[in-house]
Order: structure tokens, then C-alpha cells, then sequence
């Protein structure tokens, strides 16, 4: 374990020097946290912690806005991704409580999910008895073990005099640096003992302490400035690569002011979608296998890339060596040393936070008096000629066209609320919703990049909408994802949570099913569901939707988007889709840019075109 010694606060606790069990005092450090949700299910190993939550909400039973929110989901992975929904959204560090054995393993999915996506949240763990540990107990796991490959951090509490000082520390670790998931694993016996409340306090990490104080003094200084000016005063055609560390740093605006300064377009990773405004005439959206066209065109056009909070993940990279082949400079600015160079070699990085680095940037901008209008042309052509497309003559629902009108609905329902909120499950839907959903804003767009894990979305947006309940959020999922977690239908309107379900049903894992025509000569093994005899709608009817429709009318697809929005509690509108309906453009595994696929209705580039090389048009 780290140094024991630990280090107090200047202002006493109000609460210091008062008795209490293990399990209060977690509960106390939560409060003291901020936290005002947790997410858990409850068993014999975690009863005083839960206990100590329902005494603490017992004593503010007058104010409401005191009490520490719980929320039991149908399973412990639910409650992990509720809290993550919960952090993507707010920000905030999210909490899930759940008890031994089963439970904890349960949770090694959103653990792994988070740290995937470097989400900040914090798991506590029931645990048996210390003297019980490794005699394979009644619901013993090897939670240190499970976790220790999958999260930030794991502790397990073997000195119950450190535990308040662990939670504490549980939620630094979890936010600071590269945020990522922390679990603690809390025999019950430690929830059980008594001791003195410190009221401050953490258990020092030398060499973490060491790494961050580093961080939080890395700023760009005047001969970085100077040399990434440089590369740009000799580019023609920059562009900026936003991944989803700029969102979690929250660097967004920075970065939106930096772009808008020196007139750079900037294309996200499926995590950094809403860092600048997808609907911004300086946004190319997403780039990657499955990213518009036009932005994988301007990626291999450009010829000076900066790469900021991403780290050329292999379905945004494809082929390395050929990512961004005409670039004569490539830089990265990311919070974690490891990623620089680990996939691309880059010329400049900077290890610090983005928008710090952004708006030193930014504060340069006078005196420097290049002119990328005719790169910005350029862009502007790239979008009309690659627009986005699909078969709009098709009388059956094409997601697409969903997607579409609910943009147009949402815009109107949401005036006054702030942006919606959007969670997905992983799949075709996940990719359609990216590409064709507006967000202006970071924090709006919730999904799991990098593990893309079916079943995510249901739960993120209950927890999305348990951080802003007067918010609209909505799940975006498909039938092969909704079926992971449908189980928390229920928790939505058990805790009268106004989320809105949109279902697009295409009777098969659409993803696998697109592959398996690609790459397995149309043998749907294991993907096809029409043989499936689950009836969604009466589902979510018998959990307590006063809302739950199935639209087949391409007709009435509008008024029944406006319908669903309008409802004021949670609502589930299943729309039978397409079956053929697929994914593009689409790069295909271990391919570069260049040999992207566009489709049948997006329109691509030919062979001539790329032997012309990114100087073909006439803005160069």
C-alpha cells in the first residue's frame, strides 16, 4: 500500500473528533465529496454502508436537497454505467456501491468501460470478513485481483483506520490527471469497526503526487509556442484533431477560440463529438472508420495535424504509416505521457492540459498573419461533394431519415432547457446517431468508445438524467443493445426518471450482421433476431411507461417523434427499421483513408482524383 502518513486539511471538520462506524464514515466522505447520487445494489457485505446511506437521508428528512439520492438498478452493471452516465454528463465524479462476489464482478465491465474511456468514477465493494479473505467465503471474489487490470486504482481496506482517508483519497485519483475509475474494496468487518472521524486527510502517493504536481505546472512555454507556430506559419492546410480529453479537461472552449482565432477546421473522435459545435462551419465532425467522408478526405489532405486528448485509436487511425499521409507535421498535446509516440510519431507534443495549451495558443494569434482561407474552401467543397447520404426513395424507415427529423423535433422541444442529452448503445445505431445528430455543446453525447460495450445506453442516460433531472435526455438504442440491460426500464420510472427511449429496431445485431455481408459471404451466424418474439413496447408497458408506441409509418414518423418528445415522463418509441439499412462511409479494419468505402449514396473519390494529390482543386 502507499505511505500511511497522511495529510490533514487547515479548517476542522465539523464533524471531527466524533465516533463512528467504518461505514458512516464512508458515507460522510461521500457527502463531503459532493455526492448527491449513488447508484448501488445492496447484499450481506455492503448492508452497514447501505444502512448508513438510508440513517444519513433519515436525519435530512426536511431538506431533500440534502440527501444523498439512491438509485438500485435491476444489476450491478447497470448501477456502473448509471454512474458513468452520471460523470460524462456532469463532470462530476460518479459513485456505485455494490456488494461481494457476484456483484463486484458484475462490475468489472463498467469499471473497464470507464478506464477505457477515462470516466472518473468511484466503486466501493462489499467484501467478507478479513479473517474469511482467500478461504473461498460465501460470496468471496478477488476483487483486488479483477480490478487491478481494469481500473485506475484499486485499494483494498485492510486497516480500517485508513478507510476515510482512502475514499478520500479514491476521489482525487479518479479525477486528476487522465481521469479513469477507482474501486475500493471494504471487508465488512472495516464497515462495521468504530473509530475517531479525522474529519481530512489522504493516503499519500509520492511518485502520483509528483506526476501531477508536474502536470499542473506544464505549461507551454514561449520556445514550444514558438516551434508549433513555426510548423504552422508553414502550413497551407492545418487542421485540428479533438479527441475526448479535451471534453473531460475541459478544454472545449479553448480549444472552440483557438480554431476560430487562426481559422482552422477540426475534425473529433467519436469521444470528442460536441468539443466544437457540429453545426460550426469549422467542423468536420467525426473522423475514422465509420467518420464522414469529407472529414477523412481533409485528414488525408492535410498537411500540419494537431492531435490534442486523443490517441489514434485504430478505428480513427487505421493504417498508422498511412494516417495522414501528406502531413509534414503531426503534434499531440495529451494529459498522459504514455500516449505520446506509443502509435504515431509525432513532431511536437506537449504533455499538459489542452486548454491551457489552446489558450496560451490562442494569446498568440497576434502578429501572426497567415491567411487559410483557400484551405477552408477547400474544406467547404469537401463537405458539399462528400456529403452525407442514403437511400432516400426507400419506402421502408431509414434510421437515417430518424435521426434527421428527431434533430429537427429536439431542436424546438429543448428551447429553454439547454441542449439535449444523448446516450446510445453500441452499434449501428451508435454510429448513425454520431453522424447525424447535432451537438453543440461537449458533455451532450454519451456512448462507449473504446470497449463498446452493448447495453450502455439505457443505463448512462438514467444516469444523465438523474444529474439533470430537468433535462431532456434520450437513449438512442438498438434491439441487440436493449436487450443487455432492458431490466432498467423499470429503474427509470421506479425513481420517475422523464428519460425517452427511441428504439431502432432493425431485428438483428445490425454491426455484425453489415460485416457478415461484407466479410462472411451473408452467413448470419448468431446475428439474425427474426426469430426473436420479444415485444419491446409491451415491455416497457409493464415497467411503468405511460408512453410506450411501435411505429412502422414512415408517414407518421414526425408526429410520432413529437409525441414521444412532448411526453412529460419517461417514453419508449420503437421504430421498426430498415434491416438493409447500413453504416457508411466505412474504412475497412487495417485499411487506410484511401481505400475507404462510401457506399451507394455518398458520393467518394476516384482513383484519379487521388493521383492528383491534395493540391486537385482549385483553392490551391
Amino acid at each position: 500500500m502507499a505511505d500511511a502518513n497522511t495529510q490533514t486539511d487547515r479548517q476542522p471538520h465539523p464533524l471531527a473528533g466524533r465516533r463512528m462506524t467504518g461505514a458512516e464514515m464512508i458515507v460522510q466522505v461521500l457527502a463531503e465529496e459532493g455526492t448527491d447520487t449513488v447508484f448501488g445494489y445492496t447484499g450481506g457485505a455492503i448492508l452497514p454502508v447501505f444502512d448508513a446511506i438510508f440513517r444519513y437521508n433519515a436525519e435530512r428528512e426536511a431538506r431533500r436537497d440534502k440527501q444523498m439520492q439512491l438509485i438500485i438498478p435491476a444489476n450491478e452493471q447497470g448501477a456502473g454505467f448509471m454512474a458513468a452516465g452520471y460523470a460524462r454528463s456532469s463532470g462530476k465524479v460518479g459513485v456505485f456501491v455494490v456488494t461481494s462476489g457476484p456483484a463486484a464482478t458484475n462490475s468489472v465491465t463498467p469499471i473497464r468501460d470507464c478506464m477505457a474511456d477515462s470516466i472518473p468514477v468511484v466503486l466501493i465493494c462489499g467484501q467478507v470478513a478479513r479473517a474469511a479473505i482467500g478461504t473461498d467465503a460465501f460470496q468471496e471474489a478477488p476483487v483486488f485481483n479483477l480490478m487491478s487490470a481494469c481500473a485506475k486504482h484499486v485499494f483494498l481496506v485492510e486497516r480500517p483506520e485508513e478507510l476515510e482517508s482512502v475514499v478520500r483519497t479514491a476521489f482525487e485519483i479518479a479525477r486528476s490527471g487522465r481521469p479513469g475509475p477507482v474501486v475500493i474494496d471494504v471487508p465488512k468487518d472495516v464497515q462495521n469497526w468504530e473509530g475517531v472521524f479525522k474529519g481530512g486527510g489522504t493516503v499519500r502517493f509520492r511518485g502520483y503526487e509528483t506526476r501531477m504536481k508536474r502536470l499542473a505546472s506544464a505549461k507551454l512555454s514561449d520556445a514550444e509556442c514558438a516551434e508549433l507556430l513555426g510548423m504552422l506559419r508553414k502550413s497551407e492546410r492545418p487542421l485540428v484533431c479533438a479527441g475526448g480529453g479535451v471534453i473531460l479537461g475541459g478544454g472545449a472552449p479553448q480549444l472552440r477560440r483557438f480554431a476560430e482565432a487562426f481559422g482552422i477546421p477540426v475534425v473529433t473522435t467519436l469521444m470528442g463529438i460536441g468539443a466544437v459545435d457540429t453545426t460550426s462551419d469549422l467542423s468536420l465532425q467525426m473522423l475514422g472508420m465509420h467518420g464522414m467522408a469529407y472529414a477523412n478526405y481533409a485528414v488525408t489532405d492535410c498537411d500540419f495535424l494537431l492531435v490534442a486528448g486523443a490517441r489514434f485509436d485504430d478505428r480513427v487511425a487505421g493504417k498508422v504509416q498511412e494516417f495522414a499521409p501528406n502531413a509534414r507535421y503531426i503534434a499531440h498535446i495529451d494529459i498522459d505521457a504514455a500516449e505520446i509516440g506509443k502509435v504515431k510519431q509525432v513532431s511536437w507534443a506537449h504533455v499538459g492540459d489542452a486548454g491551457d495549451a489552446f489558450a496560451e495558443l490562442a494569446a498568440r494569434k497576434e502578429g501572426f498573419d497567415k491567411d487559410f482561407s483557400p484551405w477552408l474552401e477547400h474544406v467547404r467543397k469537401l463537405r458539399e461533394k462528400h456529403a452525407r447520404g442514403y437511400d432516400r426513395s426507400s419506402r421502408a424507415i431509414q434510421p437515417q431519415q430518424v435521426l434527421e427529423c428527431l434533430n429537427e423535433v429536439v431542436k424546438g422541444a429543448a428551447a429553454g432547457k439547454g441542449d439535449a442529452i444523448v446516450a446510445t448503445g453500441v452499434g449501428q445505431h451508435q454510429m448513425w446517431a454520431a453522424q447525424y445528430l447535432d451537438f453543440k455543446a461537449p458533455r451532450l453525447f454519451l456512448t462507449s468508445g473504446s470497449m463498446g460495450t452493448m447495453g450502455f445506453g439505457l443505463p448512462a442516460a438514467i444516469g444523465a438524467q438523474a444529474a439533470f433531472p430537468d433535462r431532456l435526455v434520450i437513449d438512442v438504442d438498438g434491439d441487440g443493445s436493449m436487450r443487455m440491460n432492458i431490466g432498467e426500464l423499470e429503474t427509470a420510472t421506479t425513481y420517475g426518471l422523464p428519460v425517452k427511449v427511441l428504439l431502432l429496431n432493425n431485428h438483428a445485431d445490425g454491426m455484425v450482421r453489415q460485416w457478415q455481408k461484407l466479410f462472411f459471404d451473408n452467413r448470419f451466424s448468431g446475428s439474425d433476431k427474426t426469430l426473436r418474439r420479444k415485444d419491446f413496447v409491451k415491455a416497457a408497458q409493464a415497467d411503468g411507461f405511460g408512453f410506450a408506441e411501435r411505429l412502422e409509418d414512415q408517414g407518421r414518423l414526425r408526429e410520432a417523434l413529437e409525441r414521444f418528445i412532448a411526453f412529460e415522463g419517461a417514453a419508449f418509441l420503437e421504430v421498426v427499421i430498415d434491416p438493409d439499412a447500413e453504416v457508411y462511409p466505412m474504412v475497412f479494419p487495417g485499411a487506410s483513408y484511401k481505400e475507404m468505402s462510401t457506399g451507394d449514396f455518398i458520393k467518394g473519390r476516384s482513383a484519379e482524383d487521388y493521383a492528383q494529390g491534395p493540391r486537385r482543386t482549385d483553392a490551391f
